[in-house]
């Protein structure tokens, strides 16, 4: 892949899986906060699986669409788009009814110095959002950072393991999960709460960046020596798919990929594919923001795209001069200020 053209073709792919289960599925499908990294390929991806599944189906993405060249990119694509700011409450309520809703509108980075609107979109907004919704069936993006850091021994926290999250935008998010789960067991409304870490796109993400540092050999911090990630559109096929498994309450799980991976050993893998010696800075601690899914890969089988195959594709779009979005992850941070 040497185009974003091809890149989002790849992205969208539905799996076999994904089609038939979208043929099954009742009703149309809107995705709340579609105009983010993530957003415009479950968008697309959605609406490949319904075209092969041959069903009459919508796909409904909201968003403000500051960007307004996406909103006409996904309007030529057969996504019906409507422009809307969720936190103005006359705007939510015009939204149609819709029987399946992934919620994904959230803030995160900027959170430091404007921590109220970090907690109103992420506590305040959902709260809104399932009461406007309390006839759908909702999946919700959530992070891995409602979890505390944790050895790195144990493989990374399952869905058992108690909260602890660092810091205030860690706190919002788990605002955002106890707010979805107090109206779904007020309104019987199934949801599906997935918390994700972390997504690789070849313009953006943990891998992105750790090959651009090797390339331009900038150092490496080490300090969070370890991480998960998964392909993109692993996990939005993985959002879709988790429709049919909302229930009250909210059910809850981990996506990401089945390997805690080494920061230093990946480092060293695009060293070399670009014939460099990483630099390092700082060592390892014992402990790391790390997820087990297991759950998640018992439900839908372990993610399409292997670790190797990200950093093979990652290293080719580096290496081409492939366009990044500039938009780090801050996978490094340890004291919870994004």
């Amino acid at each position: 892949m040497h185009t974003v053209e091809e890149l989002e073709a790849k992205l969208s792919e539905p799996s076999q899986a994904l089609i038939s289960e979208i043929a099954q599925l009742e009703g149309d499908i809107m995705i709340l906060g579609v105009g983010g990294k993530m957003g415009p390929s479950l968008a697309k991806l959605a609406k490949n699986a319904i075209d092969k599944a041959k069903v009459d189906k919508k796909v409904i993405g909201v968003s403000r669409f500051s960007n307004k060249e996406l909103q006409r990119e996904l309007e030529d694509y057969g996504i019906q788009t409507i422009n809307a700011d969720l936190l103005e409450d006359d705007q939510l309520q015009s939204l149609p009814e819709v029987k399946n809703v992934i919620f994904m509108a959230g803030h995160k980075f900027g959170t430091t110095g404007n921590e109220h609107f970090t907690w109103a979109m992420n506590a305040y907004l959902p709260g809104q959002v399932a009461k406007k919704f309390k006839n759908s069936r909702i999946v919700v993006f959530s992070s891995g950072n409602v979890y505390p850091l944790t050895p790195v021994f144990m493989g990374g926290a399952s869905e058992e393991h108690p909260t602890g999250p660092v810091g205030e935008y860690a706190q919002s998010v788990l605002g955002r999960e106890r707010v979805f789960e107090y109206f779904s067991r007020k309104y019987n409304i199934p949801m599906l709460i997935m918390r994700l870490n972390y997504a690789i796109d070849l313009r953006y993400g943990v891998l992105h960046e750790i090959a651009t540092l090797v390339k331009e050999q900038k150092p490496i911090d080490l300090r969070m020596g370890h991480v998960n990630v998964i392909w993109q559109g692993d996990a939005n096929e993985i959002a879709l798919r988790s429709l049919r498994f909302c229930e009250v309450p909210p059910k809850i799980l981990n996506v990401t990929g089945p390997e805690t991976i080494s920061i230093r050993w990946l480092a060293e893998r695009f060293g070399e594919k670009f014939g460099i010696r990483p630099v390092f800075v700082n060592e390892e601690e014992d402990t790391a923001l790390l997820s087990n899914a297991s759950k998640a890969h018992y439900l839908f089988g372990y993610p399409r795209v292997s670790l190797r195959q990200m950093i093979e594709w990652t290293a080719e779009w580096i290496k081409s001069g492939g366009v990044s979005l500039g938009k780090p992850t801050h996978f490094q941070e340890r004291e919870g200020k994004f």
